[in-house]
Order: structure tokens, then sequence, then C-alpha cells
């Protein structure tokens, strides 16, 4: 059997379709029907199910599967071998970035990246946390930029930095004449929260969880920006807490309502975070230290805790 047909059962296992597991591999329907089918037949085994819709993995084929995966995976090794023998930093490289954090890190640290490694091709999506640990457990990113821990058994987690929570409260606010404020200051029944969905949401209900004056919570609004949220506090809706690094773009008017935790500050761990097979890490490498460095300057907090992303549902 060849890496290529192994592709092609990996392709299938993940989209339970023989035609866009085609599509994804850029051959016709047949033609990777008949390489599966060679491969079950050398084997001596049934790899598929397709009796069932969507085609399900028979018992040995997800042990297959499981297998093919290292394979595969250990193949690609090998030119990321061939690149840093030669000091080579270049090829694709699909980045994944969290709504939360893509605004306000990649214009610090793009520019610079691509002038310095002019022959990475970036390929940058915006996605969440679930979708990123999906795509980077099946192969379709090389690393994503998160706030962890994630504690995912196949990805590794590499801290970039901490970024402290910064409440944003209006002028009418009983809280506005206080200099610094402490998690005990905070109502989770009058916090503007972003949609569900993203994690800098679920590590504020995870900051405020002892704080709400009702036995449910309710929230009345939830929006998709940290800008619709700041416009509607200034309306009177609310108060909202952001992460440090977008703040520094507010107007003057708007900064003037920002106030800083006590210490420790409540703080995200952001993280550069990619498979444990480290494929293709010479370029991890230079993304981890590009970024790194234009962070430094920015962000000079040291007391800080760690407040967790992940959902308590």
């Amino acid at each position: 059997m060849t890496i290529t047909q192994l592709q092609y059962v990996l392709a299938v296992a993940e989209y339970k379709n023989f035609t866009l597991a085609a599509e994804k591999c850029f051959v016709t329907q047949p033609t990777l029907s008949m390489q599966i089918q060679k491969v079950e037949d050398e084997l001596d085994i049934q790899i598929f199910d397709r009796s069932k819709k969507p085609i399900q993995l028979t018992e040995i084929g997800q042990k297959i599967v499981n297998q093919a995966k290292n394979i595969v995976n250990e193949a690609d090794r090998i030119q990321d071998i061939v690149h840093q023998q030669k000091g080579f930093i270049g090829g694709e490289f699909r980045l994944g970035i969290i709504p939360t954090i893509m605004p306000t890190l990649l214009p610090m640290f793009l520019k610079n990246f691509i002038k310095k490694y002019p022959k990475v091709k970036l390929i940058i999506e915006e996605l969440n946390t679930d979708e990123i640990i999906f795509k980077l457990n099946n192969g379709h990113l090389d690393a994503a930029i998160a706030a962890t821990p994630l504690n995912e058994e196949k990805i590794k987690e590499v801290v970039l930095y901490f970024e402290p929570f910064v409440a944003y409260i209006p002028e009418n606010h009983e809280s506005f004449s206080k200099k610094e404020i402490e998690i005990s200051d905070l109502n989770l029944d009058e916090i503007l929260l972003l949609q569900d969905g993203h994690c800098f949401r679920d590590s504020v209900l995870n900051l405020c969880k002892n704080n709400t004056n009702s036995e449910h919570n309710h929230f009345q609004i939830e929006s998709g920006s940290f800008e619709t949220l700041i416009k509607l506090a200034d309306e009177g809706l609310g108060t909202t807490l952001l992460p440090y690094l977008h703040t520094l773009d507010l107007k003057e008017k708007d900064q003037v309502k920002l106030r800083q935790f006590k210490e420790p500050k409540p703080a995200r761990e952001v993280s550069l975070i990619y498979p444990k097979n480290e494929l293709k890490i010479h370029i991890i490498d230079a993304l981890r230290s590009s970024i790194s460095g234009v962070v430094k300057g920015a962000i000079a907090f040291q007391n800080v805790e760690i407040v967790s992303p992940k959902s308590n549902k």
C-alpha cells in the first residue's frame, strides 16, 4: 500500500463520504474508491461499513486509521528533517487563531514575520477553540494561538504571554469611582458577555461564578464583539471585561472607564499550540520567537492569576 492510499482512507474516515473525501483529495470519486478497495483487498479486511449512512469504520478499520495517521505523519516528517538540515524555513503553514486574540495580536507580529521569513506561506484562519482542536487533531492546522490550558492529550502548549482582564465600567456605575477593583466588585448578572462559543466568555463566567444575585444566571445581552459590548455598557446596560491588549487601541474618552484589578490580576494564558508530533517545528519555533519578541514590549504584568478558558457546562 502507498502513503497516498492511506491519505484516501483518512479522508473517508474523516468526512464519512466517498464523494466529499474525493473532492478534498482532488481526485475523482471512482479513483479514490478503487484505491481504498485495493488496500482492503491487500489486507483482506473491510475498513469501512458502506451499508451505513453516513459511512462508518469497522472495528478493525478504526485500528487501521489510527495507525495510518501515524504513518502519514511520519512520512511528512521526512521533509521536515530535510528542511531543518538545510536551515530552510519555508513552505505552507496553516495557523488558527481564536477571535478574541486575532484582531489585537495578529497586527503586532504578522508584518515582521512575513518580512523575516518570506518563504513561509501563512494561511491564517479565525476559529473558535473547539474548531481549532478538531483541525489540529485531524491534520488541517499546523499550529494555533489560543487561550490555555486546554489539557488535550495530543496537543502541546507553549505559553506566549499572560494577558490580564480589564474591567470597562461606565460613569454611571457605582464602581466607576474606584481606582482598582476586585473580583468581589463584579456582579455576574450585569456583566455583558460575548456569545456562547467564545472561550473568553467562559473565562469570565469562571472568574465571576460566585458573584451573582440571582438563582439562575440571566444575561440580558450577548454579543459577538467587544466593540458592541463597550457601546452597550456606555448605554447603561451593564459593565464588561476586556483582554488587556484590546484596551490599548481604545479612544481616550473610553480609556478613562477602564479599571485594573488588584494584584494578583486575573488573566488568561495565551499559548502557541500544536500537535505533539511536532511537524514543521522549525516554523513553529520561528513563529513563537516573533510573537514573544513583540509581546514583551506590550505586556509587563507579572503578578497574575490564570483563569481557565474551559467551560464549566
